[in-house]
C-alpha cells in the first residue's frame, strides 16, 4: 500500500539510502529540509521526492508547526530523520502528529551533550564523570580535579567537532575556544557551555539497536578505528565484533540504560561505549538515529539485514525484519591527510569487486583539505567485506597501505 512518508532532512549518505528504500516500496517520500541544503540536493535525490518542505531548523517550535502542518496536508503516514541536529524535532513532530516516535519531553537528552550528561546520571548509566561549565577558570578547575588526559567537548556537537583530549594545562584554553567555535548546523543556535569529562582508557565500540514500542533488539556491536593524539576521529568501523560473552554483556546492558535514559522507544540508536581494561563498560555517547559512516551499509553486507527498511517499518508501525540472514563481516576504512593543502591526487585505489563494494573519494581534486579535526575531514573511504574477521581487516589494512593521498602543500586554503 502506497503511503506518503516524511523525511526530515534527505541530503546525506544515510537520508539518500533512506528515500531510495521508500520510494522503492512505492511510498511517496516528502523532504523537510532549510533553502540552503535544498539547493545543494542532486538530481537523482530530487528525481525521488514528491514534495519538499523548506523550514527554518534554526526555530525550531515554528520548524514544528511546519511540519504538521504539512504532515497532516499530505496525510503522512510515517517520520523519520538520521540527522543528529533534527532528532528532537522528529521526537516532537512525530508526537504532534499522532505517529510513532521517541519520549519529546526527553528526546533532546539525545541531542545535547549537556542534558544526556544529566539523563544518564539520572537512570544509573556508566558514563564518564562530567562537569558543564561556560567559564574558562571552572574548565581549569575541573580539569586539575579529574587530571589528564581529560575531554573538552561542545555540549552541543557532532561528528567529533570541537571535541580535543587535553594532555596538559598549557593546552585547555585552545581545548575551550575550539569547544566553543564549533559551529552547528543550519545555523542553530549554539550552546556555549562545554563539558569536562574524565578520559576513559580502553577499546571503543559502539552498539546499532532497533527500538519498537520500547522493545530494543541490538543488532551488532561495532570495533571502532581512531585516531590517536589531541582529535580521535573515527578513521574506521568494523562489524560485528566478536567478544567474549561477559565483555557483550557488559556493553549492551549499558547500552540499554542509555537507551531508556534518553527515552528511545521507536526508532534507531547508535551508543558510543569505551570496554575498560578491568571488563567495566562505559557509555560516552548516545545518539538517536542510525550510525553514520556506512554503518548500516556494512550491516546489510555483513549480516544480510536492510535497516532502512527496518526503520520505515518501525515508523509505519509495522513489525521489522531482524533476523540477520547472513554471517559476515564488513569494515570501512575512511581516507584521511595528515598535510593541509590542496587535494591534487588520490592514486592506488582498488577496483570494485564483489569483496570491495565500494570505492569512493568524496573530495574533488582541487580541494582544500587538511589533517582530519572531526568526521567531517575524512575525503573519501573503501569497503571490504568477507567471512573471517582476520581476512578482511587484512584486507582492508593492505588496501590503505596501496593508496597515497597527494598534497599541494605550496597551495594552502
Amino acid at each position: 500500500m502506497s503511503m506518503p512518508v516524511l523525511l526530515l532532512e534527505a541530503a546525506g549518505p544515510e537520508s539518500e539510502a533512506l528515500a531510495r528504500t521508500a520510494a522503492a516500496s512505492g511510498h511517496p517520500v516528502h523532504a523537510v529540509t532549510d533553502a540552503a541544503t535544498l539547493a545543494t540536493y542532486p538530481r537523482d535525490l530530487r528525481r525521488l521526492l514528491t514534495g519538499c518542505l523548506v523550514t527554518d531548523f534554526a526555530q525550531p517550535r515554528q520548524a514544528c508547526k511546519d511540519i504538521t502542518g504539512y504532515g497532516h496536508r499530505i496525510g503522512v503516514k510515517a517520520l523519520l530523520t538520521v540527522n543528529e541536529y533534527l532528532t528532537d524535532l522528529a521526537a516532537r513532530a512525530s508526537a504532534a502528529l499522532r505517529l510513532p516516535g521517541n519520549d519529546p519531553e526527553r528526546a533532546a537528552a539525545a541531542r545535547s551533550k549537556a542534558l544526556m550528561a544529566a539523563a544518564f546520571q539520572a537512570g544509573h548509566v556508566a558514563a564518564p564523570s562530567t562537569t558543564i561549565t561556560d567559564n574558562l577558570r571552572q574548565v581549569r578547575a575541573t580539569a586539575a580535579e579529574v587530571g589528564f588526559p581529560c575531554v573538552v567537548k561542545p555540549a552541543d556537537g557532532a561528528g567529533s567537532a570541537g571535541v580535543t583530549v587535553v594532555t596538559s594545562e598549557e593546552e585547555l584554553e585552545a581545548a575551550w575556544h575550539a569547544a566553543r567555535t564549533a559551529k552547528p548546523m543550519y545555523g542553530m543556535p549554539r550552546d556555549e557551555r562545554v563539558l569536562i569529562q574524565e578520559y576513559v582508557k580502553g577499546r571503543e565500540f559502539s552498539v546499532e539497536s532497533l527500538t519498537q514500542h520500547g522493545t530494543t533488539t541490538h543488532l551488532c556491536i561495532t570495533r571502532k578505528h581512531t585516531t590517536r593524539g589531541v582529535h580521535r576521529v573515527e578513521l574506521g568501523h568494523a562489524l560485528p565484533a566478536h567478544l567474549p560473552p561477559a565483555a557483550e554483556r557488559a556493553l549492551l546492558d549499558q547500552a540499554d540504560r542509555a537507551i531508556a535514559a534518553v527515552g528511545v522507544r521507536n526508532g534507531a540508536t547508535h551508543t558510543e561505549l569505551v570496554l575498560r581494561p578491568d571488563g567495566r563498560a562505559t557509555v560516552l555517547e548516545i545518539g538517536a538515529r542510525l550510525g553514520a559512516g556506512h554503518i548500516g551499509v556494512l550491516i546489510q553486507h555483513a549480516l544480510g539485514l536492510d535497516p532502512w527498511r527496518a526503520l520505515w517499518d518501525i515508523a509505519l508501525g509495522h513489525p521489522p525484519t531482524l533476523t540477520p540472514a547472513r554471517s559476515g563481516y564488513a569494515t570501512v576504512r575512511f581516507l584521511t591527510t595528515p598535510h593541509e593543502g590542496r587535494l591534487v591526487a588520490v592514486t592506488g585505489l582498488p577496483e570494485v569487486t564483489s569483496t570491495i563494494p565500494a570505492v569512493v573519494v568524496r573530495a574533488p581534486v582541487g580541494a582544500g583539505v587538511g589533517p582530519a579535526t572531526s568526521n567531517r575531514g575524512r575525503l573519501g573511504h573503501v569497503i571490504v567485506t568477507g567471512h573471517h574477521p582476520h581476512t578482511v581487516d587484512d584486507q582492508a589494512d593492505q588496501i590503505l597501505r596501496q593508496i597515497t593521498v597527494t598534497v599541494d602543500q605550496g597551495n594552502r586554503t
